[in-house]
């Protein structure tokens, strides 16, 4: 069975509560794409009356991992996977509906691939991108993933 945004939305509710209170929601998810917004408000913001820099990469973040967590489950294969390294760039002040966009998830299938062939871990970058409902991108996340077959 397909992993869903319900699905996804459902787990973060038991298992990263602090991104479900913050309103970190999957809108979206195929192979190849994965679509999650967030809303500034009160709970989510930082002093400067915009959304704290953390929740906004808690939702870059999912736009990867959740394509990572379906392609996974998708190989049959138990594989671990965890962030390595990640960096972000900030470039406007994030208000309103901010919605994050992965479309990386073609990389994926490979490096699960020469993982499962080698036994070796692999690792790959995703960049999630950030934008207002103008458009105009507030913020730019990038996630080098670590996958690996459990032994």
């Amino acid at each position: 069975m397909p992993v869903s945004a319900r699905k996804i939305n459902t787990f973060t509710f038991f298992k990263l509560p602090s991104a479900w209170w913050s309103g970190v929601r999957l809108q979206s998810i195929d192979k190849k794409r994965a679509v999650v917004t967030v809303t500034h408000k009160w709970v989510n913001q930082n002093p400067f009356k915009s959304m704290f820099w953390a929740v906004q990469g808690m939702a870059a973040e999912l736009s990867t991992g959740a394509m990572m967590i379906d392609q996974i489950k998708d190989s049959g294969k138990k594989i671990s996977m965890l962030v390595a390294n990640n960096n972000a760039n900030f470039s406007k002040k994030a208000t309103g509906k901010i919605t994050f966009i992965c479309e990386d998830g073609d990389k994926i299938k490979e490096a699960i691939e020469k993982t499962i062939a080698t036994g070796e871990g692999q690792t790959l970058w995703m960049q999630s991108i950030g934008r207002n409902v103008d458009g105009v991108v507030v913020s730019t996340f990038n996630f080098e993933w670590t996958v690996r077959v459990k032994k």
